[in-house]
């Protein structure tokens, strides 16, 4: 899609973040880049808005298409640039970020941009403006889970402390003194403890908990 600008165009696309928690690892959903020019790259999914489509509708589709997912939390993040494009233009992003539980995620291995997760803290080289999104949506998501349960978007239904801690200092790239942070989930009074536990991880247990609604 494109805005005539004065004397040049701007191109404006749709990127997503979409971020990932199995339980044990937070990652992030990549796509092989679609310009020949750079081939054989990763870099954020994304794609220009369809007719009739505005850019939630754009943002939804993309996530859609790649994970196979129809309710997953989205939020608009910003827009980004202009960058110069690889053939020359000017390009713009409106950028949105997506938090979701993949423990028993399939991607769409068909899809052409052939999708995986990679681990956060092992990502491959990303362009600068990708680099700059990403980023950005780091600082909005730390922000925002200090004051609001934005991360159990990331978790499933029933979870554990430790897994919840595990994300946190993922997320916020810092180590949490166990106690102390058990401690202060607890006195949230935003958990409700359940009577199973969850076993694998060590043979005494740690119970699970749910989210308050």
């Amino acid at each position: 899609m494109k805005y005539h600008t004065g004397w040049s165009s701007l191109q404006v696309t749709v990127e997503n973040i979409i971020f990932g928690f199995d339980g044990q690892d937070l990652k992030l959903l990549l796509v092989k880049h679609p310009d020949n020019t750079l081939k054989n790259r990763w870099c954020l999914p994304g794609d220009s808005l369809q007719s009739r489509e505005n850019f939630d509708q754009t943002a939804a589709r993309i996530q859609r298409a790649l994970t196979g997912r129809e309710k997953i939390h989205q939020e608009q993040l910003g827009a980004f640039g202009p960058f110069k494009h690889s053939t020359g233009e000017r390009a713009a992003s409106v950028a949105y970020f997506t938090l979701m539980y993949i423990r028993s995620e399939k991607l769409s291995t068909l899809h052409r941009f052939r999708p995986e997760w990679h681990l956060f803290h092992e990502l491959p080289p990303l362009s600068t403006a990708h680099r700059g999104i990403l980023q950005t949506a780091l600082e909005h998501i730390r922000y925002k889970s200090a004051a609001q349960p934005l991360l159990f978007k990331l978790l499933p239904p029933k979870f554990t402390i430790p897994q919840l801690q595990q994300l946190y200092e993922t997320i916020h790239n810092r180590t949490f003194d166990k106690r102390n942070f058990s401690r202060k989930m607890l006195a949230s009074g935003t958990l409700v403890k359940q009577t199973d536990k969850e076993k694998i991880s060590s043979k005494r247990g740690a119970y699970y908990y749910m989210l308050k609604h």
